[in-house]
């Protein structure tokens, strides 16, 4: 089953006073180009992170966001120095006295000399990385989800116009018959309006007619264009990475089309020509879109 290259995947993760969020939003690219936003302290695990989404994604350009949120309660609890505090709150009141300031302490004064007091926030590496990693496996999760989705659809609109294609070949094989036939009756009248000396050349003539003819025949056309549509089926049901193998042969069947178009002999073949590589050139912006 296909898998869209674009989507948006969101995961939330939880332990103790700090919870993860990570977004992951993916739009289509050739191959697998990841670019993160997350906070300075878990840039040493980037490496990791990116093995992580590895298992779950192989092409698309992925922007990465993680954010850090600390449980207020807990944070204030754990950043604030305690005996810092009070000898800041001391150290104030010493210099109010010696410098002769009669206003008392208030919480301005006190917050201005904070980082007296405030210890720097800190993650704890081995839990923090947990709880960063499962936020991430959880949006990488939900963005699968999605990409399914969307390739589910991607595969309905191709196989409707496959079946399209399909029934447009039927209609260029059916034509093709009378359109050769036609042609060469046309060739042989003509000949016999240009030589006086067709009863002595007869065999040749018509040796020489039907090769002609031969060229403007799109019967093995039509076959290999079936044979390749059928093969885009069966890669279309298949697991993994189908994206590049079914942009190779939709190349092929529009090559195909094209040899259709350049020996058509009839009007009716060259205008059904046109419709398969309209619906060829449709099929291939929707797989540009398949992972």
């Amino acid at each position: 089953m296909p898998s869209s290259m674009t989507g948006l995947g969101r995961g939330v993760a939880q332990s103790g006073d700090l919870t993860a969020e990570t977004e992951i939003r993916s739009l289509n690219s050739r191959f697998l180009d990841i670019s993160f936003r997350f906070p300075r302290d878990i840039t040493v695990n980037e490496f990791e992170l990116r093995e992580e989404i590895k298992k779950y994604v192989s092409r698309g350009k992925l922007t990465v966001n993680i954010k850090l949120q600390f449980n207020e309660a807990e944070l204030l609890e754990n950043l604030l120095d305690g005996k810092a505090l009070k000898s800041t709150i001391e150290l104030l009141k010493k210099i109010k006295r010696d410098a002769g300031i009669d206003e008392k302490l208030s919480l301005d004064n006190l917050l201005s000399l904070q980082n007296f007091f405030f210890k720097e926030q800190e993650i704890d590496t081995e839990n923090g990385l947990t709880v960063i990693k499962e936020s991430l496996v959880n949006a990488l999760q939900d963005l699968k989800s999605m990409r399914d989705k969307e390739g589910a659809a991607l595969e309905k609109d191709i196989s409707a116009r496959l079946k399209i294609i399909l029934e447009l070949v039927g209609k260029i094989e059916a034509v093709n018959k009378s359109s050769v036939k036609e042609y060469f009756s046309k060739l042989v009248e003509r000949a016999e309006q240009l030589t006086n000396e067709l009863k002595d050349n007869e065999m040749r003539l018509n040796s020489e007619l039907a090769l002609l003819v031969e060229k403007y025949d799109v019967t093995e056309e039509c076959v290999r264009l079936k044979s390749h549509i059928n093969l885009f089926r069966d890669t279309l049901k298949s697991e993994g990475e189908i994206g590049r193998k079914l942009n190779f042969i939709s190349q092929e069947m529009n090559r195909e089309a094209n040899t259709i178009n350049s020996k058509a002999i009839s009007t009716d073949i060259l205008h059904t020509g046109i419709l398969i590589k309209e619906e060829l050139e449709k099929i291939r912006e929707q797989i540009q879109n398949i992972e």
